[in-house]
């Protein structure tokens, strides 16, 4: 396991900026955590994002078992971030969630990893949840990009 994971949230960036950063933090392997692998954004939807991300050496795996089902993100978007939790935290007791949740836990372990979703800060994304989730499974820190 590596001694950190890494966050990361594309919102106010470009895909430039982001495999950068990236980069530069020694990430291996992006753990998409979207429920929608989809994005208006240039570049960030599933399979151009997977595609550059390869043209630079790093990894991509979507999760999408990870992503915060649509009650959740529609909370998120207007702001209920409590409400968004509340809806991921259920969502998460599901088999599909646990097992989505084992998966990133062995990427993780094997590989620098970085887990990615839209919002730009954590502390009003699911990603965050999933990265203590992560943290408490096997005692890594996580740190945001």
């Amino acid at each position: 396991m590596s001694a950190i994971l890494h966050t990361i949230g594309y919102e106010s960036a470009a895909l430039p900026d982001v495999i950068g950063r990236l980069r530069e933090a020694g990430v291996e392997i992006v753990i998409d955590v979207r429920a929608v692998a989809a994005s208006r954004r240039a570049g960030f939807s599933k399979t151009m994002l997977r595609a550059s991300l390869e043209a630079e050496g790093i990894g991509y795996a979507h999760i999408r078992a990870l992503g915060t089902p649509k009650p959740g993100r529609e909370a998120a978007r207007a702001g209920r971030v409590a409400e968004m939790e509340a809806i991921f935290a259920a969502h998460m007791e599901t088999p599909e969630a646990q097992d989505g949740l084992a998966e990133a836990i062995a990427i993780a372990g094997e590989k620098r990893a970085a887990l990615l979703c839209y919002e730009a800060c954590a502390a009003g994304c699911h990603r965050r949840i999933v990265g203590a989730m992560i943290r408490g499974a096997t005692g890594c820190a996580v740190k945001d990009l």
